[in-house]
Order: C-alpha cells, then structure tokens, then sequence
C-alpha cells in the first residue's frame, strides 16, 4: 500500500506542477499567485481543503489535473465549492476534461446547498478542442444562473485574462472583484475586435477591471491586488447570512425555519476517536482482491469509537444472516451513519434481501448510508439463478436507486460487476465518491472476462468446423487481462471522472467527516416510496 500511496503522490505532483516549471516560474514572475496559493489565502487558516477530482484528465492528451482546481474549502466558517482556473496550462483554457470536472463541482455544489467561489483566470475555451467543448459548455453558465436562483450565492474573483467563456462567470456570477491593472474581462480580445468589425482598441480600455468598475458596471468591487481581491472575497461570504439546513438533537434530524431562512448550525454532538488505529488500513486490504478481509477492521478504524454519547462503535445489524455483507449503525465525527460493507466479495441472495430492508430502515430514521466495497458481484450458478439472485439482486438496485437519504460510497478493494451497482456506484450519484488506492472497478475481473471471450471464440470455431487456434487464443488473453487490467485501475476511472479522488486510506475518516458536515448544509428526509419490489 505505501508504494501505491507513493505512486499516488507522484501523480498528484503531475496536478500540482500545472503547466510545468517554466509555466509556473513565468506566472510568479508577473507577481502572480498561483491557483492552490490563491486557495489557501482563500480559506480559513487552519481549514481543510477537500480537493476534488485531482487527476481528471489521467491517461489523456491533456495535462492532469484539466487546468482547473475545484473543491470544497471554508470560507469565514462557511464551506464552499471553490474552482480556481490554472493559468499556468494554456492561459487557463477549458479543455473537455476542465468541462466535465465544472460539471461535477457544480452537481455537488447544487445537491448539498453550497455557495460558489470561482477564482478566474482563463482564456476560454481550448480551440483545438472547442467541438467537444461548445455545446455542453452552456450548461457552465446554466448552473450559475441556476444556483444564484436558489439563493446559493456565486462569487467571482477575476485575477487575470477572462476571454470568451471565461468572461461570463463574472458576468453571471452573483458578486464580482476583478484585480487592478491584472484583470481583463472581455468577450473578444483586442485581435479578434480588429478582425470582426476593424476596431483598434487596447486591453484596458477593452476590458481592464478599473474600466469595469467605473464604466460597465461589471465589477462590483475594485481590488489593488491579488491579497486584496481574496480579503474582499472573504468579506462578501461573511456578509451572506449563511446558516446550515439542519441539527441533529440526541441523534434525530430536525429542521429551524427562522425568518424565512434555514438555520441555524448543526449542534456539534461530542464524538470519541476510532477504537483502532487508522495507520492499520494499511494493513487491511490484500494485495490480491480474492483474498477476504474483515471489514469491521475498516469500520473500527474511520469511526466514532466507544464513548457515553455514542454507546458502542458499531451496532451491526442481521449479523448471523447474508454473512457476506456487514450492514449496521455508527457515527462518524458525531454524524450518524449507516454502512453497507463487503465482507467476502460475493453477494448472494440473503446479502441482497438485507441490503434492501437496511436500506429502507436507513430511509425511514433519515440517516446517511455509507457504502464500502469490495465485491466481485452477485452469484452466478444454476443454484443461484434457481434461488432467485437475478430478482433479489434488483430489490437491493431498486432500493439503493429510490432511497432519498444522502449516500457515500468508498471504493476500497474490487467493485466488480453489477455489484458496483448495488453498492451505489458512480450511475447512481451517490453524493461523494472516493477510492482507494487498491480498487479495482469492471464489468468483470481481467482474468474471467478474457476466458469468457475465449470461450465464446472457441465455440464459434467449432460451430465452424474450424480447428482453434491456441496460439492465437492465449495472445489474446493476455492482450485483454493487460487491457481490463489497466482501465480497471483507480488512476484511470479517476482520470475519466468516475470518482472524486483517490485518497490514502489513513484519510478516509477526515474526508467523510468533511462531506457529511457538507450534506448538512441542506435539508434531506428518507422516502417510503420504491419501486415495485419483484418478490
């Protein structure tokens, strides 16, 4: 695990480094800060960030990380969804992989009520590429206008070039500081204004900040500089009167309506740190996913532990039955949750009955449900296909799809199959996802989905009368192991977004205790409504 977790390091260095020494060099020495320095004056001293889709772009054309930073920082003890453009990777220039992770910063904004810090500097859209970026690139501007409509305030502060694309977030945004003599906020530039109507005009008078402060009126605030521009910032989320959603009171959710607004905070209940140590995830997960390992050992190590408030650390729930899945009750960080945890990989027909009554128990208390995984799927075997898997498998799909209380998923071992479905997937949005080093995601493991193509080969070679070619059929599975192998890693299915991040397992605890406190920025309540439950 700590030479995956270095691997990891590595590939978080290639986000960090941006565009590359030279580009970073250039940009500090126009007395720029760079997007994570502009971030961390940002947020609250001694706050944590929680950076969100780190590598997106992973195995692509484009740099890692997709010239963007997006995630969820505190902002004058308010948490926000923060995305700062990199203008050290192309000027900042929106590629289809800067697209999509806007696009997912926005849904997480929207599905937990968070405010929008948007720190800009981008050239708008990167040509080359513009056909892949134009017509769903709308959507940016769409979720702007959507989330100042819901009384979710957006702000912009602009600390560069803002051309095309770039110039409509401060121009949709609900407050907008643009930096002195830095910001340049315009929908063509100076050589596109000459060549569309023959106009000579200069970037201040075109587009500087002090012209829009003064004239446009598209600055509502005027800043002497980059420190100036975020201590400003700081002030306008200060002044948004903003209060969490919900309480917990002796374990139960309650909403406040005060002055037509939803508040107060959350009550801080009082939380024992894990019974086991978090350096022993380390130790936890096999370097070969068919072995078992007890995820109880997990739950012990990222939860509340033992105290007064808490009672025991973990309540199971139907311990003695559908053994192959752990479900019960625990708080993390005083929150409560309830946890689906794979215990032996294989889910059979008792593990998905009991995952689709925890479910709706979960739903009926409003309780949050954590999903750990490590499964190769659900049983295959006339056995089982006689026992009704294919129907029970659909009760816990049908139940983990309809449930309205907020779900997490963390990827820890194989998430194989339509198990990746039934412990909540990326399909089926659970509020965050998150996986660690060790996962494995597919339709199939490598090995079983090359022999099932050889077989299938095999027979259609006899059905021929041909002879088969055996020399042929083991290059071609060791082709197809290599391949499944390598996309079924975590650096590429973060890479294309389907998760938030790879995270060292000793993290696991804070990162869940940074997005159960964001969920409860909103209201939520469980449903007693599922579809028809086939019996």
């Amino acid at each position: 695990m700590l030479a995956k977790l270095a691997d990891l390091d590595a590939e978080h260095a290639k986000a960090v480094a941006g565009g590359g020494e030279k580009y970073l060099a250039r940009h500090h020495a126009r007395g720029k800060l760079l997007p994570r320095e502009r971030i961390e004056l940002l947020v609250d001293e001694g706050s944590a960030f929680l950076e969100l889709s780190p590598l997106a772009g992973w195995g692509s054309d484009f740099t890692v990380g997709a010239s963007v930073v997006t995630g969820i920082g505190v902002v004058e003890g308010v948490e926000c969804m923060i995305t700062a453009n990199d203008p050290s990777v192309k000027g900042g220039a929106s590629n289809p992989w800067t697209v999509k992770k806007i696009f997912r910063a926005s849904q997480i904004a929207e599905e937990n009520g968070l405010p929008t810090v948007s720190l800009v500097e981008s050239g708008g859209a990167d040509l080359p590429t513009q056909k892949e970026i134009f017509i769903p690139g709308g959507k940016l501007f769409r979720d702007l206008t959507r989330a100042s409509a819901r009384k979710e305030p957006t702000i912009a502060l602009v600390f560069g070039n803002s051309t095309a694309g770039g110039a409509y977030v401060p121009g949709m945004s609900d407050y907008t500081v643009m930096v002195k003599e830095q910001a340049k906020v315009f929908l063509g530039g100076p050589p596109l204004v000459k060549m569309a109507t023959g106009e000579e005009s200069d970037d201040e008078s075109l587009g500087g900040a002090e012209m829009h402060a003064r004239i446009s009126g598209l600055a509502d605030y005027l800043a002497e500089d980059e420190r100036d521009a975020i201590r400003i910032g700081r002030r306008i989320v200060a002044r948004l009167n903003w209060r969490k959603a919900t309480l917990v009171e002796e374990g139960r959710r309650a909403t406040v309506v005060e002055e037509g607004r939803q508040g107060p905070s959350r009550n801080h209940l009082p939380y024992a740190e894990p019974d086991a140590d978090p350096d022993g995830l380390l130790d936890l997960i096999p370097s070969d996913l068919k072995e078992p390992f007890d995820p109880r050992e997990v739950i012990a190590r990222i939860c509340d532990g033992v105290s007064e408030t808490n009672g025991a650390a973990f309540d199971e729930f139907k311990p003695l039955y559908g053994t192959s899945l752990v479900t019960g009750w625990a708080r993390l960080h005083g929150h409560p949750i309830g946890i689906l945890a794979n215990a032996q990989g294989v889910l059979f027909s008792e593990e998905a009955q009991k995952a689709t009554q925890f479910i709706q128990l979960a739903n009926q208390v409003d309780v949050p449900l954590l999903f750990l995984h490590n499964t190769t799927g659900y049983m295959v075997g006339k056995e089982y296909e006689q026992g009704g898997i294919i129907k029970h498998g659909a009760q816990m799909i049908n139940a983990v799809s309809n449930s309205t209380v907020p779900h997490i998923s963390v990827v820890m071992g194989a998430s194989y199959g339509a198990g990746n479905y039934g412990m909540n997937g990326r399909a089926f949005d659970p509020r965050f996802l998150f996986t660690w080093p060790s996962a494995k995601s597919a339709v199939m493991g490598p090995a079983q989905l090359a022999g099932v193509l050889s077989i299938v080969a095999r027979a259609a070679s006899e059905a021929k009368g041909k002879a088969y070619d055996e020399e042929a059929d083991a290059g071609m599975r060791e082709f197809i192991e290599a391949s499944v192998e390598e996309q079924s890693l975590p650096f590429f299915l973060s890479g294309m977004l389907y998760d938030d991040g790879v995270i060292d397992p000793r993290d696991t605890r804070t990162v869940l205790g940074i997005c159960l406190s964001v969920i409860d920025n909103t209201e939520f309540a469980g449903t007693d409504r599922f579809g028809v439950f086939r019996m």
